[in-house]
């Protein structure tokens, strides 16, 4: 990484800053980290790495909120649908996007998960452009500069680690790779056992519609999340919007032999 930094500097970091903004599960970090220490020791100018972070941050959410503006919330449904924590995934973009507003694209970045999807939610709400790029170029400035600060900071001990990793060779990506898999092994088999449970209790939509026509039809839950049901608001009949942190809240009295159904994101 070292040698590549020396001979290629910005379209390095250019490349690789744009490729993780696109989506592409490439860590953009470390690789910031070794430019600042570059930067400390002469061999990077910092305005232009500044820049060049930024300008490719940027090139890399545009498509995504102009598929947000296009498609709405279809798209956040399907990034998250991919993403290796889903429900979190979901959860987290729509709890940030409700307390912060549109200002939440500025701390993006820093919210594992939230940055490829911050992109797509401020095209459904329909955030103008110009806003979207200002406050995007504002969260990217910060996301660049704070592991660019430690890498000029620590330079002499980010110098000795990447002298250790070139010493180590192949065997210092095999640990890596090695936690990575079992990380990713562990998440798709808990994400399995999970729709292994919802399916064996789920009800279809035909099920649904028997069950609605009973003497004593279910009681329906919603529980989709705030920003979900303002962006789509359609609801099945008879539905009662709850909050998944506080289900019972809003519930009034209910008979103990009344089927309940519950339905979300």
């Amino acid at each position: 990484m070292s040698s590549l930094l020396a001979q290629h500097g910005l379209s390095l970091v250019f490349a690789n800053v744009l490729l993780a903004q696109l989506g592409v599960p490439l860590p953009a970090v470390p690789v910031l980290v070794v430019a600042g220490a570059f930067v400390a020791q002469g061999e990077l100018a910092l305005a232009p790495l500044l820049a060049a972070a930024i300008v490719a941050s940027l090139l890399g959410d545009t498509p995504w909120y102009l598929a947000g503006r296009r498609h709405g919330y279809a798209v956040l449904r399907t990034l998250c649908r991919i993403a290796i924590e889903p429900d979190s995934c979901v959860k987290q973009t729509e709890n940030a996007y409700l307390r912060w507003g549109a200002a939440a694209l500025i701390i993006a970045k820093f919210i594992p998960g939230f940055a490829t999807v911050a992109p797509p939610l401020a095209g459904t709400m329909k955030i103008a452009f110009a806003r979207f790029a200002f406050l995007s170029a504002v969260g990217a400035l910060l996301w660049a500069a704070l592991p660019i600060t430690l890498g000029a900071l620590f330079h002499t001990e980010v110098d000795w680690t990447l002298q250790q990793l070139e010493k180590m060779g192949v065997r210092a990506v095999a640990p890596i790779l090695a936690v990575l898999a079992i990380y990713i092994g562990l998440k798709a088999t808990q994400r399995y056992l999970l729709i292994r449970f919802l399916r064996s209790v789920r009800v279809s939509v035909k099920e649904l519609r028997e069950m609605l026509r009973r003497e004593e039809p279910p009681v329906i839950l919603d529980a989709r999340s705030v920003l979900a049901r303002r962006l789509d608001p359609r609801a099945l009949p008879g539905a009662i919007a709850v909050e998944i942190d506080n289900p019972a809240q809003a519930l009034p009295p209910l008979p103990e032999d009344r089927d309940i159904v519950v339905y979300c994101t």
